[in-house]
């Protein structure tokens, strides 16, 4: 069988609370389009997408869909600027009241790494840039 690699369209992030879902993400930088009391996203020029739903919107079209199971297993991570950058956006979210699962370090790919927690309790990574040279070294290093 020959299958083609699929791309990625994006995230579909489900929210008991569309409200402060948006304000934490809003909070982060995004530009948020609210298309409806149900459902809202950020889309990037690349064409991914991150959509915001609420269970009753997926109830709708999928009458067996269950919440997911808390804490999340998996990590949304975006790049910021800089160094100093995770470390801000990490404090100022903070002081703001959001939780952090993660304080800022630097790991083994060198770069600036530090994790919030949306209100929903998905791990949100936020990463400096990476010398993507370095970390093919160290990948290398490690077989």
């Amino acid at each position: 069988m020959n299958v083609q690699q699929p791309a990625l369209l994006g995230l579909y992030l489900f929210t008991d609370d569309l409200s402060e879902t948006l304000k934490f993400y809003e909070f982060l930088g995004f530009k948020i389009e609210r298309v409806s009391p149900m459902f809202a996203r950020v889309s990037w020029d690349s064409g991914i997408v991150i959509e915001f739903g609420t269970a009753e919107l997926t109830n709708s079209y999928d009458p067996g869909w269950e919440p997911p199971r808390l804490p999340s297993t998996s990590t949304i991570n975006f790049q910021l600027q800089s160094r100093s950058a995770v470390d801000d956006t990490f404090n100022s979210a903070i002081a703001a009241g959001y939780k952090g699962h993660l304080a800022p370090c630097d790991p083994l790919w060198q770069a600036r790494f530090a994790i919030l927690l949306d209100p929903n309790g998905n791990y949100i990574g936020l990463h400096s840039p990476r010398n993507t040279e370095l970390d093919r070294e160290r990948e290398t290093g490690m077989e």
